[in-house]
């Protein structure tokens, strides 16, 4: 239940001083019950929900005091709708961690079980095979590609690459190497052994 309606929320959170922690306490309490909500909705754990929940609050605080929050709707309505994004945001995560790990290569569990000497020659060889089709890939994704990867490779920022390049800024330069990074992974996904 709130202790405060929203407009005394808003504008305590706005004045600053201890009537802002006033304000955060009673927005953090008035909507603790979002934990419980997002462990039912999204079956996250209830330490992911409370996460989520922390960052809404602290998300919702600064576009409160920064004047981003217009009042469109109900502090309820907002608070739930950033709560809602970021246990989205968390299960994207935790499900890209699992495609992660479907794709990683079954050896490397077994390999901590093997002697020391077998175990660095396992891992010398696999290296040496993920680095060879990594090698192999980067010429199949082109010139302008392999040249832009093997720069950001070696640690140039992207401002710096556009200076060394034909590239007119660094958010172009961003650009491609993302577009060059998908068709890698594209490329590694069709090549895989």
């Amino acid at each position: 239940m709130m202790l405060h309606s929203d407009n005394e929320i808003i504008e305590g959170l706005k004045r600053g001083g201890s009537q802002r922690q006033i304000s955060e306490r009673d927005l953090y309490k008035a909507y603790f019950y979002l934990i419980a909500h997002g462990t039912k909705k999204y079956k996250i754990s209830t330490e992911d929900a409370a996460s989520a929940y922390s960052d809404t609050i602290i998300s919702l605080i600064h576009q409160i005091v920064n004047r981003k929050f217009e009042g469109r709707s109900a502090l309820k309505s907002y608070a739930y709708q950033i709560f809602s994004n970021k246990c989205v945001d968390l299960l994207r995560k935790e499900t890209t961690n699992k495609r992660k790990a479907e794709y990683g290569i079954p050896l490397d569990s077994l390999v901590y079980e093997l002697p020391d000497a077998a175990r660095n020659a396992v891992q010398q060889i696999i290296a040496k095979d993920d680095y060879s089709r990594l090698t192999k890939m980067l010429m199949e994704v082109g010139g302008k590609c392999k040249q832009l990867l093997l720069f950001f490779e070696d640690g140039y920022s992207d401002k710096e690459i556009a200076g060394m390049t034909e590239y007119n800024s660094a958010e172009v330069v961003k650009t491609s190497r993302l577009r060059c990074m998908e068709k890698l992974r594209t490329l590694l996904k069709i090549n895989k052994r």
